[in-house]
């Protein structure tokens, strides 16, 4: 059984998967990772690896503890991956991003896999058919959107996302969320269609945080799977483990 860890900009989820089934999931304030793994090893001893992705730097003593529990797999540059990384400057490349094409490698071979991870950025990553990935964009999520109306202005309040009943708003709070919800919203369709007109046979995957507050509002055909990135991240701890 596997332990996986994606540690993201403001929080971290962890789950235990058997083979290709996951068996529970939890999502933790990043202070409590390192409690929450151990306990989590504790309480379930059939796990014999684990792997860990993180966007923010990782504490090498508590990554240690972990190692002591379940062979730990710290996912980078170097790790295995399922995929051929076509991408300009791949020692930049976010360790998020490589989990989710690695996810759409695994599920959707020989196909053209868009996948949007809608969370504190909006990732667009790109997976053709051969197996290769060329890259993507890189936006701001709604939150940050949200902050940088009330941070960078004199008067506008710090709002949370709010699904909106029309596009026209009829007062402050409801222009912001028109700007901020449909702007967004309007952003991703436009992508996968400048996609689909190169494209033309795309499959489109939403993860992320944001994913069901954000899918209802698409015009765009795509599955929604929240734990994309998670099984990303057990498919490469699969082809790394031995």
């Amino acid at each position: 059984m596997h332990l996986i860890i994606d540690v993201g900009n403001t929080r971290a989820k962890l789950a235990v998967y058997e083979n290709n089934s996951l068996k529970k999931r939890w999502v933790v304030e990043k202070k409590n990772l390192l409690n929450k793994s151990l306990k989590i090893l504790k309480n379930d001893p059939d796990i014999s690896h684990a792997i860990i992705s993180s966007v923010a730097h990782l504490d090498e003593k508590g990554l240690n503890e972990i190692d002591k529990k379940a062979k730990l797999l710290v996912l980078n540059k170097d790790v295995a991956i399922p995929f051929k990384n076509l991408y300009a400057t791949p020692k930049t490349l976010g360790v998020d991003r490589i989990a989710l094409i690695a996810a759409a490698a695994h599920q959707y071979p020989g196909k053209n896999i868009l996948v949007v991870d809608a969370g504190t950025c909006v990732t667009f990553d790109f997976l053709n058919s051969n197996n290769e990935y060329l890259g993507g964009a890189i936006s701001p999520g709604l939150t940050i959107r949200y902050e940088a109306l009330h941070k960078l202005t004199a008067k506008l309040p710090l709002l949370k996302p709010e699904q909106i009943e029309d596009f026209i708003g009829d007062s402050t709070a409801t222009s912001m969320h028109s700007g901020v919800v449909n702007g967004l919203v309007q952003e991703i369709d436009g992508v996968i269609t400048q996609y689909k007109n190169r494209y033309k046979e795309l499959t489109v995957i939403l993860t992320g945080g944001d994913t069901n507050f954000l899918a209802k509002s698409l015009k765009s055909s795509i599955f929604a799977n929240s734990n994309f990135l998670l099984e990303g991240l057990n498919v490469i701890l699969e082809i790394n483990k031995d």
